[in-house]
């Protein structure tokens, strides 16, 4: 899409995902302070249960997201998220976290909307790992906001719905057929008010988006 204008890409991308969403059957529910297609400039983080938690949040507001580089070899959903613009780490190179942090910079400064996971791996959304701050650096040096939010996939009686979970040896295609097996699957986004990153270094905040995201999972 290199000749639309930035909203018209959004509304693409949103629309897409949403209709995706619809093809799997998966409700999303909004909670909280969800932002509007305005909103631009921004570093969304959250905690990471599925592949699907990228789709979820594409369709209520387009982000670049950052991602592993082996996504990018993924079948199908590997060049979808290409097309997305999606900025891929080599997580294993310690260089590539100083060049990372760059272009987020960079990206944020632009008016892009950017997403990263601080856990840096998938639970099954029964627990909250440790966040990985170095991100965080790119919204300090960019003067902007972080929207923590989080994402749970519920059962009907509360309970984490564990199925829809990418995570351990799991692979894409047993994923997708857990998820296509499901009458009613559910997306649950919370989003906490945004959290200027002036005065913060990026340990503390880190520390806050943690706490935020951990309060509306009332986990630890």
């Amino acid at each position: 899409m290199p000749r639309v204008t930035y909203l018209r890409r959004d509304r693409i991308i949103r629309r897409w995902s949403g209709q995706f969403l619809n093809i799997l059957n998966i409700r999303v529910i909004i909670k909280g302070h969800a932002p509007d297609e305005q909103v631009r400039g921004t570093m969304f983080v959250a905690n990471h249960i599925s592949w699907i938690d990228i789709h979820a949040l594409n369709s209520i507001h387009t982000v670049r997201f950052i991602a592993k580089s082996d996504i990018r070899s993924w079948p199908v959903f590997g060049w979808l998220m290409a097309q997305a613009n999606t900025l891929f780490i080599e997580r294993d190179k310690r260089q590539e976290a100083n060049r990372m942090v760059s272009v987020a910079t960079a990206s944020l400064q632009a008016g892009d909307c950017l997403c990263y996971f601080p856990e840096g791996t998938t639970t099954d959304g029964n627990e909250l790992r440790p966040f990985k701050g170095s991100l965080m650096q790119a919204a300090i040096d960019a003067g902007t906001d972080i929207r923590p939010f989080s994402i749970r996939y519920p059962n009907a009686d509360g309970s984490a719905n564990i199925a829809m979970a990418y995570h351990n040896d799991t692979t894409m295609w047993q994923s997708l057929r857990m998820i296509l097996s499901q009458r009613h699957p559910v997306a649950e986004l919370d989003f906490a008010m945004p959290i200027a990153s002036s005065g913060h270094e990026r340990r503390g905040l880190c520390l806050m988006a943690r706490q935020s995201i951990a309060a509306r999972l009332d986990l630890h």
